[in-house]
């Protein structure tokens, strides 16, 4: 009979077991989802998205009815789209870049499952909608964010990547507006929250800005295979600074009234973005899809900045009254969301070691992204808001699917090492 106290068979038994648990570590650890944060997170907020937006379509046809001790439906509808989905793209490609940028290991493996499950558990909460779960949903997001800012600034303020320290105060601005607009929408300051919201679209423009500044430029250059393209300083220092300043005067004209019109500054920042533009050759890129894509979300961000700041002028000064909402939304889907979208389909090729080739529907996503921003912008200003709502999700919906049919494969494959 074996004797089950035996002290050699316990300490047999227990390196079984510590050999057995290492191993599924390991083995959860070399998972290829796991590998950096951009494969989870792209494939996560694109499948949420369609969710999401499936969800508020129900609700504008009459078919959802959103719980009435949560959130108010249009902040559910601009939390989950601006932070559900825009935000865990960024954050997922800041993550994942800032190990090229600084040389130092991002995260992977077992915290980046960790941050999935922080991110789901969010997202449950607000579909429940029921204050207690907003409430957890908050306190779970606070620290997504300083998790993810604490990561970031770890590798660059480690590595003295100072080229990237602004993306710090960034990412913390976006935490706060984040968590602000939450915790206004539950004390019934819906008007309020709907502002936050506003300026976290405008910090958005910012961001890309910045990311399209430097990356659009040197993909064009190497993609098409031409010269250097440089941009003047002076013209990028002061779209920052009327960038930033047309931000301030937005956040501020809710609570003070100032002399200053937010419309000046973000016509003048939409001019400077196009003016910017005409320095990047965008002309030789109509046949690499990486590369037209990019170019159109940023003259969509230039284009949208305008009528964002003509949306402020009265009736007689346009043929056509501009709605500060619609043309807000011409920003979030043919400047954010196609920006977003090509970039991923860049990344998610280019960080498995893959060649840049897209298959042929990738086009077609760019594409039904585009048209859905046209079709929610004009559709309503020909007074027809519900059709230009319907035909915006439904092509969304399609380009959402279509990343998810070519990337999904791509991203839980393993890196091919050249």
């Amino acid at each position: 009979m074996i004797n089950i106290q035996d002290p050699e068979l316990t300490q047999l038994m227990h390196e079984q077991q510590t050999s057995s648990g290492l191993k599924h570590f390991n083995q959860l650890n070399q998972q290829p989802i796991l590998d950096l944060p951009f494969r989870s997170y792209f494939l996560l907020a694109v499948a949420f998205s369609i969710i999401a937006i499936a969800i508020w379509t129900s609700y504008l046809n009459g078919y959802f009815t959103f719980a009435t001790t949560g959130l108010s439906p249009i902040i559910w509808h601009v939390h989950e789209m601006i932070f559900g989905f825009s935000a865990t793209i960024a954050v997922g490609f800041i993550l994942t870049a800032a190990q090229t940028w600084t040389g130092k290991a991002s995260i992977k493996g077992l915290p980046v499952l960790l941050f999935i499950v922080v991110w789901l558990m969010v997202r449950v909460c607000l579909l429940i909608n029921q204050s207690p779960f907003v409430y957890i949903a908050i306190v779970l997001q606070s620290l997504w964010w300083l998790a993810s800012i604490a990561v970031f600034s770890y590798l660059v303020l480690s590595s003295q990547n100072r080229r990237n320290y602004l993306f710090i105060p960034l990412l913390t601005s976006l935490m706060l507006l984040n968590l602000t607009l939450l915790w206004l929408d539950l004390l019934n300051y819906s008007e309020l929250a709907r502002h936050i919201a506003r300026t976290s679209i405008l910090i958005f423009c910012l961001l890309m800005g910045i990311l399209g500044g430097r990356v659009i430029p040197f993909f064009t250059s190497s993609g098409a295979k031409l010269k250097a393209i440089t941009t003047p300083n002076w013209l990028t220092t002061l779209l920052i600074i009327t960038s930033v300043a047309g931000i301030l005067v937005f956040i501020l004209s809710a609570f003070v009234e100032l002399s200053l019109s937010p419309a000046v500054l973000m016509i003048t920042s939409g001019i400077l973005h196009l003016y910017r533009q005409s320095y990047w050759r965008s002309n030789t890129t109509v046949r690499i899809p990486l590369l037209w894509s990019l170019h159109l979300a940023y003259f969509s961000l230039g284009c949208g900045l305008i009528l964002l700041g003509m949306s402020y002028l009265p009736f007689e000064y346009l043929i056509i009254q501009l709605q500060f909402s619609d043309t807000l939304h011409f920003i979030t889907i043919a400047a954010m969301a196609l920006m977003i979208f090509s970039m991923m389909c860049r990344v998610s090729l280019g960080h498995t070691g893959r060649a840049l080739l897209v298959h042929p529907l990738v086009s077609w996503l760019f594409v039904f992204i585009f048209i859905s921003a046209i079709a929610r912008v004009l559709l309503p200003i020909f007074n027809q808001p519900l059709l230009g709502w319907n035909s915006s999700a439904f092509l969304w919906l399609l380009a959402a699917c279509s990343f998810l049919k070519v990337y999904f494969p791509v991203l839980t494959s393993r890196k091919i090492e050249r």
